[in-house]
């Protein structure tokens, strides 16, 4: 392990485009599996490793979907929130915002008053025995359209879990446009929720012009295309707009070709303000720690480069203003206790 690799390992980190189906770890997937012998999802962990090979973003969606499927009752709930908590514990992880999907929960049955009880007790369990702070973005899966639109705002503002922060739209964009959500974006927004749709990652430049125009994002989740448009790129760096950043998983469902071809350099080299994050880390192989080290390499930075990213990360995140002082702080002691060792890029 490098010395940056070292560092990136320790540093405190807040993450902010992050799915609670999508995290769980292939140790989980497999349990669940087991508990549901009727789904196609292997139970053996090592074949999950094939499972989780994506010929392109539509066979992702599918295979995400058939994980979606395991989660069946409460207790699956609450089993994967907290499992998902003590994996970004090992990564130094201290805040996350989970994007959770609980359409995908209701229409197989658990009361939403059940699902958000079992979000609740995860959230509460991971703050005091593991110190990991959780917070929601309930999620539009836009693949089940209108009706899951309503049904989430509904979940959403009705029952408003403490711990929601956020609103947001996932799923397939292609097919799928940002406009037709406005209604229930307006509602979530008047409820005090703030606006963070996925846009631009399998499409152009103008579903993130959407999204900010109908859905009034105040974060972008991926945003990939939008070097494509050097006024869009401009408009997201005067406004702070922050982008939601997620290189492997950009790779593993084909909307970039190689991670050398990655636009966050175009990005971050416009003065956007870009977040790392890791999407779905187990099915995409990946974790928190590993994108860290990947934008490292992609952006030559150096340790102080690379704690300046997890700076970004609290600066977008919507954690109250001590809190965000709070974290801030205790990634500056950790860099410059550290910096010595941490210098080089990894190669």
């Amino acid at each position: 392990m490098s010395d940056l690799d070292a560092f990136i390992a320790g540093l405190p980190k807040a993450e902010l485009h992050v799915h609670h189906v999508g995290s769980a770890s292939p140790r989980i997937v497999a349990e669940l599996a087991a508990r549901h012998p009727d789904s196609a999802v292997p139970t053996d962990p090592e074949a999950l490793a094939d499972y989780f090979t994506f010929r392109d973003f539509a066979h992702f969606v599918e295979v995400y979907l058939s994980v979606v499927d395991l989660i069946r009752d409460a207790e699956d709930v609450r089993l994967l929130t907290y499992e998902v908590a003590r994996d970004m514990a090992r990564q130094q992880i201290r805040y996350a915002e989970l994007t959770v999907t609980p359409f995908s929960s209701t229409r197989r049955g658990i009361p939403d008053v059940a699902f958000v009880e079992a979000i609740e007790d995860a959230r509460k369990a991971a703050e005091s025995e593991l110190g990991v702070f959780l917070r929601w973005c309930f999620d539009i899966p836009g693949e089940a359209g209108l009706a899951a639109a309503a049904e989430t705002a509904r979940i959403a503002c009705d029952l408003r879990p403490e711990g929601l922060v956020s609103f947001g739209l996932g799923g397939p964009e292609i097919g799928v446009p940002r406009p037709q959500f406005k209604p229930y974006f307006d509602r979530a927004i008047a409820a005090g929720l703030h606006s963070v749709p996925h846009a631009g990652e399998t499409t152009g430049p103008g579903t993130i012009w959407d999204a900010l125009d109908d859905l009034r994002a105040e974060r972008i989740g991926h945003g990939t295309s939008a070097p494509q448009d050097p006024k869009l790129l401009a408009h997201l760096a005067e406004h702070r707009i922050p982008l939601e950043v997620c290189p492997t998983s950009n790779i593993a469902t084909r909307a970039v070709r190689t991670l050398e071809e990655h636009p966050v350099r175009a990005m971050f080299d416009a003065g956007v303000l870009v977040t790392i994050n890791s999407d779905d880390p187990p099915m995409f192989g990946t974790d928190l720690n590993t994108e860290y080290r990947i934008a490292a390499r992609l952006l030559d930075l150096d340790a102080q480069g690379v704690a300046t990213l997890a700076k970004n990360a609290v600066e977008a995140s919507f954690m109250d203003a001590p809190a965000k002082s709070r974290l801030t702080a205790e990634i500056d002691t950790y860099t410059a206790t550290h910096t010595h060792t941490a210098t080089q890029p990894p190669a």
